[in-house]
């Protein structure tokens, strides 16, 4: 086999090579049918026998509890940033008839490029009262950068919201949640209510499978894009509390936006997100993934992993700040384990850096075309030993173009 590149890049990324050589048998005749999977049909039972196994290891891998559905859809995150509007909304307007649309208020946490978006998405829609419960940019350096998670005291959440909305893992900007609840960068889930069916939504597209969901069972709504860590660009996987599986109709009767039938969480569910044709051949790919990922021991080897490759990365970029070299873009604790994001220091360097990795076969290192930079992305599938082999160019590197020397 020829030799294959080291993708670092952000989406769609990295996927495990043995699952890519299986999937090409499977292009070709699907577990036995002699029917290639991009050919075979989504309503055929051996495909629909390989869709509940899939939903089975999402179970598995996370331990999702029966109180929440595994939907399959499509459109990426950025269109849930649309669904899960519209469905929470309709939920609260059934909870709520008598309120206006003034006082149903969506709580958004801002910590990055992808929340903003999924903020600015919310008011475009209407029906409700977008309300900032909480904007990293404040805390920032220069007040107007995504570099940090903010701290406990710096949120503040509505009494009874239709959502409470966060992204958390930031892709663009580097910033993540920490998984750790004793960490000041960790979310706040003390600060909501407690016994109560939380409107709680996160996206997890970019840390998706890289580490247990904290307090996964309190979420009204997890989704996730499978371009990151667990398949092919095509692919939204969905956890939804069966409370905001709601009649969507039923509300629009009440004054509700309507809900495009295929955005509705019901429609998804009542046809085991079977309503149309799913994308086959990403969800066959995922299955590929998530089937490896339990023969290497789970999310407890893949948390280990993510968080041996994310340190020696940060580990190595402080050292290339000692000298003169590179310069991290986040504050220290709110780092990112997926997304490795810095300068690079010195009139022509960053394309020099570039291109010297590009010609040692590693790829997609650019910073997003927004903030320009550096950006490491380290997925399930991106091994130690290939992180070893960037943090080894990295120090070659900042001991080349070294500026503090004695």
């Amino acid at each position: 086999m020829e030799s294959r590149a080291i993708n670092f890049g952000a989406g769609p990324s990295a996927l495990p090579t043995s699952v890519l050589q299986e999937a090409t048998k499977g292009l070709l005749n699907f577990n036995g049918t002699g029917i290639g999977i991009a050919e075979i049909s989504h309503r055929s039972k051996e495909f629909t026998a390989y869709l509940q196994g899939v939903e089975h290891n999402i179970r598995k891998l996370l331990d999702v509890q029966p109180t929440h559905s595994i939907l399959f859809t499509q459109g990426g995150g950025s269109m849930q940033f649309s669904a899960v509007v519209l469905n929470m909304l309709a939920r609260h307007r059934l909870l709520h008839p008598q309120l206006t649309d003034e006082d149903r208020v969506l709580d958004y946490v801002v910590t990055g490029s992808w929340s903003k978006k999924a903020a600015e998405e919310a008011r475009r829609m209407g029906g409700s009262t977008v309300h900032i419960a909480a904007d990293s940019r404040k805390y920032s350096k220069d007040k107007k950068s995504f570099d940090n998670i903010p701290t406990a005291d710096a949120y503040s959440f509505s009494d009874d919201p239709a959502l409470i909305y966060y992204c958390a893992n930031e892709t663009v900007d580097g910033v993540e949640f920490s998984a750790e609840e004793t960490s000041p960068a960790s979310f706040p889930f003390q600060l909501l209510p407690k016994n109560a069916l939380l409107p709680l939504v996160g996206d997890y597209s970019s840390s998706f499978m890289s580490r247990p969901i904290p307090h996964l069972s309190d979420h009204a709504i997890i989704y996730a894009g499978a371009q990151k860590n667990v398949g092919p660009a095509g692919l939204t996987i969905l956890i939804v509390r069966n409370d905001c599986i709601v009649d969507v109709d039923a509300a629009a009767r009440l004054g509700a936006i309507p809900v495009p039938t295929c955005l509705s969480y019901k429609t998804l569910a009542d046809h085991n997100s079977l309503y149309n044709t799913p994308p086959v051949l990403s969800i066959y790919i995922t299955g590929l993934v998530l089937e490896y990922m339990l023969q290497l021991g789970g999310l407890d080897y893949y948390a280990g992993l993510t968080n041996s490759k994310s340190k020696k990365l940060y580990d190595v970029l402080k050292d290339g700040e000692t000298k003169g070299i590179f310069k991290g873009k986040v504050k220290e604790g709110s780092g990112s384990q997926m997304n490795v994001v810095f300068d690079v220091l010195g009139e022509g360097l960053l394309a020099k850096f570039i291109a010297g990795a590009e010609e040692r076969g590693m790829k997609g290192l650019k910073g997003h075309r927004s903030v320009g930079g550096v950006r490491v992305s380290i997925y399930n599938a991106v091994t130690e030993e290939e992180t070893d082999r960037l943090i080894s160019y990295m120090e070659q590197f900042a001991g080349q173009h070294e500026v503090n020397k004695e």
